[in-house]
């Protein structure tokens, strides 16, 4: 196990800048999500603690050592890349040597290894086997169990998921995550998924655009975020955002958003007339009769039962919202309906900065 610290991280290909000044540290043994859209970062971020991409500005450290210069190879890192980068012509057993071949280590040492990782991964039935002979899962597997036989100080995962169906990539994520709780090594994932972020982090590190926007557990990512980017990128359905005015009046607080509704909101900061950006999370809104006091007009447009939940598509005035709740509501569309919420679960933001205002 190992920790690991970046320090004002610059990247630059050619004029176009992709990471701007980042600095944050992983603790020993934790598992990190690096998550964000396609170009924010994330991947360039790995390939230079990896030792695969130049770093133009500041240091990445290794248990304290400073590793700019010194070789991948040289790291005491292991990575899984997307592609598997499996040798076809190889078996599984070879495949999960090979990097210990390339060290001459001792071959006692390496039949230890190999059996060792097979048994964590349950691959004992395919050593024989070649790549081709392997389901996707079998594949990735085997790629992970090649970065365990090397016995690292740091796991590096570069969106292994990517390549699997929905049904496997579930399987894989709790057996990635069962893996890290078993080993313990500190661990470095890239992936554009917040699901498997929220998911399999110990804490996470939203990037946009070369720069972090938000560090935390998962937990507090989705229900404090800092700003709007932050919390429509992480939970699914993303969070519903309308633009609107603060009002307050008779010691409540309020948001006014075009036309006429007004979301209520727990005291706190933000003044009279702020142009703001009100935000619901979709489970946080609850269904009540189209009269009942204090509840927000709408209709139904689509309904879509998933099983133990139920998605509805809302028109509450000139806002489209998304509702989630479990069971199955006796509703269809066209239906008139009221929203209630808890003004404790709402969210506010500067409607200029996107930066949060209030809890």
């Amino acid at each position: 196990m190992a920790t690991v610290a970046f320090q004002d991280i610059e990247k630059s290909f050619g004029s176009t800048r992709v990471i701007r000044g980042i600095s944050f540290d992983i603790r020993e043994g934790e598992f990190m999500v690096l998550v964000g859209p396609s170009g924010c970062g994330k991947s360039t971020l790995l390939r230079m603690l990896a030792g695969l991409e130049e770093i133009n500005g500041g240091t990445i450290s290794i248990d304290g050592r400073v590793v700019n210069e010194v070789e991948s190879k040289d790291r005491d890192i292991a990575m899984v890349f997307q592609s598997y980068a499996l040798y076809p012509h190889m078996t599984v057993s070879e495949n999960m040597a090979f990097s210990l071949k390339l060290r001459r280590a001792d071959p006692k040492v390496m039949a230890e290894r190999v059996a060792h990782a097979s048994k964590i991964l349950n691959l004992d039935p395919y050593l024989g086997r070649y790549p081709r002979e392997l389901s996707g899962g079998q594949r990735q597997r085997v790629a992970m169990g090649r970065a365990i036989v090397r016995d690292p100080k740091v796991f590096l995962f570069d969106e292994p998921l990517s390549n699997l169906d929905a049904k496997l990539r579930v399987a894989m994520r709790a057996e990635i995550k069962s893996l890290h709780q078993r080993l313990k090594t500190t661990t470095v994932y890239v992936t554009h998924d917040q699901v498997e972020a929220m998911t399999m982090a110990d804490r996470i590190v939203v990037m946009h655009d070369g720069r972090i926007e938000q560090i935390g557990s998962p937990l507090d990512l989705y229900d404090h975020p800092d700003n709007l980017f932050v919390a429509q990128f992480i939970g699914s359905p993303s969070m519903n955002v309308m633009n609107g005015t603060l009002r307050r009046a008779g010691g409540a607080a309020q948001v006014e958003v075009p036309g006429g509704a007004r979301w209520p909101l727990p005291d706190g900061p933000g003044a009279d007339g702020q142009a703001v950006a009100y935000g619901i999370r979709p489970g946080d809104l609850q269904l009540a009769d189209a009269d009942a006091a204090a509840a927000v007009p709408a209709e139904i447009v689509v309904v879509e039962p998933t099983g133990a939940e139920t998605e509805l598509l809302l028109q509450a005035g000139a806002s489209q919202l998304i509702l989630v709740t479990h069971g199955r509501p006796d509703v269809k569309p066209g239906d008139r309906i009221g929203l209630v919420i808890d003004p404790a679960k709402a969210h506010v933001f500067d409607q200029a900065t996107g930066a949060r205002l209030s809890a």
